[in-house]
């Protein structure tokens, strides 16, 4: 495994280089390491990320970085000068460079978060500096801390764990875990900012599921996420086998998908169903009646206090409060008319493809006892059937043709500018998805006799 890192790493371009420039300004005490997450990637994935982290000792940083920069022709910047820590960037390459904690390797390494990520590599004597076993425990795929400590000082390093436990598929030490379970809490000291990037990375790597569950078992997931605590609350019942932080869970299992928002939506797409639940008294059925509606407000409160962005809260809640829609709307004998898809498409682009997937993984998460495989494959097949015409007419959708605007029908139907003439609007854009009316004298004779 070593010679082929080793192999990678000296035929890097843009390694190769910055090399050029920083070798020759190294003294005799003087050291440069590759470090962190460019080895670990190479050893996992055998992939070669443009991000490099290097670390320098017993040398001015950013006198080294200025000239590295000014050689290349590259973009210096200044990210943290306190701690002496800045980027060269030349096109989508980019490097940090750091100065060693007490100018020490020693200490640098055991301040690492991770073995997995403490692995450096000499770029004078192209050696490798292994003090922790990291390459042992990528073997092994396991994520152990060289020091409990290390966690203690950064709280964020708890998360990170599960964080990299998602992306790689390792197992977590039990000294991690029961430290999770003892100090979850000092999360909370941490910025949201940095809890919010630590999620986002977290869902979209391909053992998310199962790192769900161990956050779960830790009682780490309702520290991170809060709406877990109301959720638990909720037993299986006859149309879901599960509780529903489990069903919860599950339901982002069957997302065929790694789009982090997409999972995300997955996740809490019954964050309403607390504030919504009843029981019949004579069937003893659990009704959750406008839960959706619930959701999109209680998503909404959670993710902004979470410190994601106006348009990614946006994405989940319209994802949330619509979970039900293409279900519901399939779900007639005959399934649902060209105009009901249109309607459905028009109100939902560009985000249809997603939202079938979250309705067909909401359904394959929920097989209580009154749910028949028949009843499944009803669901799954009306699914497709709504995917199927959304893929037929979706590149006509680009180029949809505005065949009569407000003004024009406001003075066919001699009306003024109501809420009406937008019911008109919208009734218009649905029959022209439907292809029922492409013309501008269809759409005349539309609006015309169209009765609301």
């Amino acid at each position: 495994m070593k010679q082929l890192i080793k192999n990678a790493i000296e035929k890097d371009d843009f390694l190769n280089l910055i090399k050029k420039v920083l070798l020759p300004l190294l003294k005799n005490d003087e050291r440069a390491f590759l470090v962190g997450g460019y080895i670990r990637d190479l050893a996992v994935f055998n992939t070669v990320s443009k991000d490099k982290d290097i670390v320098l000792f017993n040398t001015d940083t950013e006198t080294v970085a200025r000239k590295i920069a000014d050689s290349l022709g590259a973009a210096f910047v200044e990210l943290d000068p306190e701690n002496k820590i800045y980027r060269v960037v030349l096109g989508e390459n980019y490097a940090d460079i750091a100065q060693g904690l007490n100018n020490s390797v020693d200490d640098d390494i055991q301040r690492r978060d991770f073995t997995v990520n403490s692995i450096f590599y000499d770029l004078k004597k192209g050696e490798f500096y292994d003090k922790n076993g990291g390459f042992r425990d990528i073997t092994d795929r396991i994520i152990r801390t060289p020091e409990l400590k290390n966690l203690e000082d950064d709280p964020l390093r708890m998360l990170r764990a599960f964080r990299f436990q998602a992306q790689l598929g390792f197992r977590i030490d039990d000294e991690i875990l029961e430290y999770v379970q003892k100090n979850g809490k000092t999360l909370d000291m941490v910025a949201r900012e940095r809890i919010n990037q630590e999620i986002l990375k977290m869902f979209e790597g391909k053992s998310l599921p199962k790192t769900l569950l161990n956050m779960h078992d830790a009682g780490f997931l309702e520290i991170v996420f809060p709406f877990i605590q109301n959720i638990k609350k909720i037993p299986p019942n006859t149309h879901h086998h599960l509780d529903l932080v489990h069903h919860s869970i599950e339901t982002v299992r069957h997302i065929r998908s790694n789009k982090a928002l997409l999972r995300l939506a997955a996740f809490y797409h019954d964050i309403g169903k607390p504030l919504c639940w009843t029981i019949e008294p004579d069937t003893g059925r659990h009704r959750f009646i406008g839960h959706d509606e619930k959701g999109e407000k209680l998503v909404r409160q959670e993710l902004s206090g979470l410190k994601f962005s106006k348009k990614q809260i946006e994405y989940v809640a319209k994802m949330v409060k619509n979970h039900i829609y293409p279900s519901s709307l399939m779900a007639t004998p005959d399934g649902a008319s060209n105009k009901a898809m249109a309607r459905f498409i028009r109100k939902i682009h560009p985000d249809v493809e997603d939202l079938i997937e979250l309705a067909r993984a909401d359904r394959l998460s929920a097989r209580g006892e009154a749910v028949s495989d028949t009843m499944v494959q009803n669901n799954l097949d009306n699914l497709e059937k709504l995917l199927g015409y959304y893929e037929d007419i979706k590149e006509s959708l680009k180029e949809l043709p505005k065949l009569l605007d407000g003004r024009e029908i406001m003075e066919i139907l001699q009306i003024q500018a109501t809420p009406k003439l937008g019911v008109i609007i919208n009734e218009l854009k649905e029959v022209q998805i439907a292809g029922s009316v492409k013309t501008r004298d269809e759409a005349i004779e539309f609006v015309k006799n169209l009765k609301l």
